[in-house]
């Protein structure tokens, strides 16, 4: 977790995989960081995980969902409630379940 960043009350880091977190970064009440799933094709439910990236100057907003091998881009918002399951470049601004772009920084 880098310079200046936080995390909310109650914000999640299920941290099975790393979670990286930049600088100057804001992770709001509520947020789900999740870096495992598992892999419902295969009859052994197998644990699968990845590395959750958020990039300096994001903010994911209240109770917001990032999910596994996710890259969150340097200055992106992840709006409330949002659901975020795909890399986002840098300044986009996202909402919605599954997120998608509605602006940018």
């Amino acid at each position: 977790m880098g310079r200046t960043s936080s995390l909310g009350p109650e914000a999640t880091c299920y941290s099975v995989a790393e979670i990286a977190i930049g600088d100057y970064v804001t992770i709001s009440q509520g947020a789900y960081l999740c870096s495992a799933t598992h892999d419902y094709r295969d009859p052994n439910f197998p644990l699968v995980v990845g590395t959750i990236s958020i990039e300096d100057g994001a903010w994911v907003a209240a109770g917001a969902f990032v999910g596994p091998g996710v890259r969150i881009g340097k200055g992106a918002v992840v709006g409330a409630r949002a659901v975020v399951v795909k890399d986002l470049e840098p300044g986009v601004v996202v909402a919605g379940n599954p997120a998608r772009q509605v602006g940018s920084r």
